[in-house]
Parts: C-alpha cells; structure tokens; sequence
C-alpha cells in the first residue's frame, strides 16, 4: 500500500496553479495576489479636515483661549465631495466638514466643539497648533509604495486599500471549478422518494460543501447510477466547467464500482491502496480529451470525508496559489485511551477543545466509517501514526482541527 504522503505527493505534482488573470475586487476575496501591487496614488490624495470645524491660519489664534476668545469673519464653507479650490487670507476663517479638502493658505482646523459655531462669524477660544486636524496628503501611503506583498490572501482589509487606491481589479489565481459526482444506483435526491432498499445521497452535498468553505466553485452534479455508459456521458459532459473532478463511490473490489471499470479502461487514472483508515482505496490522474484532473474518493461518508481533508483539500489550496497546502496539526493531550492496528495511519473523529488547562482532544466513540451522525459532532481528527499501536490517556496527540482557517 502507499502512504499517505505518497498518494499526496502524486497528486500535488499532478495539479498545479491555475494561471491568474484580472479579477472584480470583490470576487478576488480569499483569494492570494499573483503579483504585488504598486500604489499609483497618494493616500489621502489631497491634504482634508479630520473633523468638522474651522480652517484657519494657527497663527491668527496664538491668543486665544476660553478667557480670550478670538473672533473671525467666516468667509465661506467647504463640504467633502462639493469643493471647489479655494484661498483664505490672513484673519479670516472657511467652515468645513470631514474630509473636506484643505484651502490654501490654512494651517490648521479648530473643531466646533470649541467654538460658538458662528455662520457669518465665529468666535473660537482655543488656539490650535500648525497642522491641528489636518490629515496630510499621502500620510497613509505614497506613490510608488509597495503596499501589497505577491501572495497576500485578499481579506475585507486588503480589498479596501485597493479600491480605496482605484483599483476595481486584481491579478489572482482564480478559484477552481470543481465538479462533485456522487455514485450509487441506491442513491436518491434529499426530499424525494426512498424505496426500502434506497438511501439519501449525503455525499455530494457534504463535499460540495467542503468545496466552498475551501474558496472553490463547486457544481454539484448529485448521483449517478452504477451504469459504466451514464457515468462516463456524465462525466464527459461535465469536464466543459471543471478545473477539478471529485467523485465518491464506486473505486472498490466489488462487482458494481463504476468509477473504478469505467476510467481504468481509460489508462490515465490509478487506483491504489492507501495505508490509512478510514480511506483506503484511492484513485488520482487524468480523463478525456481534456486532461481534466479527477480525485476518486470511497463511498462511505467518513471515508470520503476525511479523504477530501487528507487530499483534495491540499489539492485545492494548491490551485489556487494558497500555502500551506495542508491543514496544520495542533498537539492536544488525549482525553482517553485509543488502539490502533499497526502500519495504517489513523483518523479519529474527536472534539478538540481549549481548556484553563490548554488543549485537550476527547475520540468520539464508534469507528464505522458510515457513522455521518458521529462524524457531525466531530471538529477534529486525532492522527495515530503507523508505527503507533496504543494511545493512552494524558498523551500528547496530533492533531487536525477541522473548519479553523489557515
């Protein structure tokens, strides 16, 4: 059988980046920068009042105090969005509002707060120094500041500074176009009639949504029966939107796997074992025409699931530019004791939880790979490793914290 990081390392040298191109602002959210960005203007652009107030020359108010007030002919007013440019002279005041452009000639902005708010003239009685409220042009950022690094994953802060420097696009990699077949002539649609012998089809659900919480698109194709002809005019059908197939089911030793008969026929997909429980059989290459890459996944909702985190997770981050390719482990200390059979690497559904105490990580009980209702109250995999054949109580574990950003 192959190891676990055999089987990862074939498919991370068999899928690479996509190549970037120009992106909406708002699309690129998640998403890394394919170069950095260069800032072709100043931030702010023009020098403007951080308050609503006064502009004045500071030195026409050196005297003026609440004792002392200093009184000033208001000789206009200046709102953000509506200026013209505009002058004061020496001994006169201009009413402005927040992010209003400076005139020239002030030094300074006194807030109405300490003033009487005068209209046609203002009595102020404190004395503010030169550059008081004033936000300076290109205090923030500078022409020709590299603001933004090659491989920065694009958040609601980045994306304001971009579009706050009249940027509407970005050069990213896209997110992968990922197709989610599930198979099994027992399968039918959630909310539709079930026979006595027929199960709702969980599986693509569950990994088109484990798709989207990984930045991808995902186009849920639902199930395909165990028939080698529908699934391979499915499958056809579907390469025209997909950078990325993932299918469960279907990839065993049983008489009925129709992913399995249908693309080893083709030569460019290998199905292997895999040394890890649950999961063990796996498939990885490429099909059709197209070259399009495709993850075979096991049937079995536990199987499949942690097989996605394992592999097409990694798969994923690693089309989209994203690093690291795998999800960190964490250490936690065991909150019971576990066995394990030798030479297979295990995933054990477990709570993980942070105590006054640090992190602890508590297997949940049953191991059946069908057991979804298990597998809901997990946030964690404990990883037991091959070589490892008991795990006891108080023993620090490694550990994978599922749905935690990285």
């Amino acid at each position: 059988m192959l190891t676990v990081e055999d089987h990862l390392e074939k498919i991370l040298r068999g899928i690479g980046p996509l190549g970037a191109y120009d992106q909406p602002l708002v699309e690129s959210l998640g998403l890394p920068m394919a170069e950095s960005f260069v800032s072709t203007t100043d931030l702010p652009r023009f020098d403007n009042s951080a308050m609503d107030g006064y502009a004045v020359r500071a030195e026409d108010l050196v005297d003026a105090s609440p004792e002392s007030p200093v009184t000033l002919p208001v000789v206009g007013e200046i709102a953000a969005g509506s200026a013209k440019p505009f002058a004061i002279s020496a001994g006169t005041a201009v009413k402005i509002m927040t992010g209003a452009p400076i005139p020239r000639g002030a030094t300074a902005v006194v807030p109405f707060e300490k003033t009487d708010r005068g209209n046609a003239r203002v009595v102020i009685h404190a004395s503010p120094a030169a550059g008081a409220c004033i936000r300076l042009r290109g205090g923030d950022v500078k022409v020709g500041d590299q603001v933004l690094d090659e491989g920065t994953v694009l958040g609601p802060r980045e994306i304001g500074l971009l579009a706050a420097l009249g940027a509407p696009r970005v050069k990213a990699r896209p997110r992968p176009r990922v197709v989610v077949i599930s198979t099994g002539t027992e399968l039918r649609e959630p909310g539709t009639h079930l026979d006595y012998d027929s199960i709702n089809d969980g599986n693509s659900y569950m990994l088109a949504a484990a798709v989207r919480a990984a930045g991808a698109i995902c186009y849920r194709v639902g199930a395909v029966d165990d028939n080698p002809k529908t699934f391979r005019r499915v499958l056809s059908d579907q390469l025209v939107r997909a950078d990325l197939v993932v299918t469960s089911g279907g990839i065993s030793k049983g008489d009925h796997d129709v992913v399995k008969e249908t693309l080893s026929a083709l030569g460019t997909v290998d199905f292997v074992e895999v040394a890890m429980q649950p999961g063990k059989p796996q498939g990885f290459g490429r099909v059709f025409d197209e070259q399009t890459p495709i993850i075979t996944l096991p049937g079995n909702a536990v199987s499949a699931y942690v097989s996605f985190e394992i592999f097409v997770l990694p798969a994923i981050r690693r089309m989209m530019g994203r690093s690291p390719y795998r999800r960190p482990m964490v250490h936690a200390v065991l909150a019971s004791d576990l066995q394990s059979p030798s030479g297979t690497r295990q995933y054990i559904r477990a709570v993980f939880e942070v105590t006054h105490r640090g992190a602890k990580v508590t297997p949940i009980v049953g191991s059946g790979s069908h057991l979804v209702g298990a597998l809901a109250q997990a946030n964690a995999l404990i990883i037991v490793g091959e070589d490892q054949t008991a795990l006891n109580l108080g023993d620090t574990v490694r550990t994978l914290v599922l749905d935690r950003p990285f």
